[in-house]
C-alpha cells in the first residue's frame, strides 16, 4: 500500500482494514464528512467521494 493512497468511493459509508492480511488493521467503518473526504486513523488511506455523488440531507 502506498503511504498516501486515495480511494474514490460512491457511498458515504466505507470500511477500511488497511488492506487485510498481516499488514492490515482491525476493520473500521468511516463516514465521509461534508467536505467529501475521510482519512483512516489507522493507515492514513484517504477515501474521497466520487464527483457527482452527494450525501443525503439530514443523514
Amino acid at each position: 500500500m502506498k503511504a498516501e493512497e486515495t480511494i474514490i468511493v460512491k457511498k458515504t459509508s466505507v470500511s477500511c482494514d488497511g488492506g487485510g492480511g498481516a499488514l492490515g488493521h482491525p476493520k473500521i467503518y468511516l463516514e465521509i464528512s461534508e467536505d467529501g473526504v475521510i482519512v483512516c486513523p489507522y493507515c492514513s488511506r484517504t477515501y474521497k467521494l466520487a464527483e457527482g455523488v452527494y450525501q443525503a440531507a439530514g443523514h
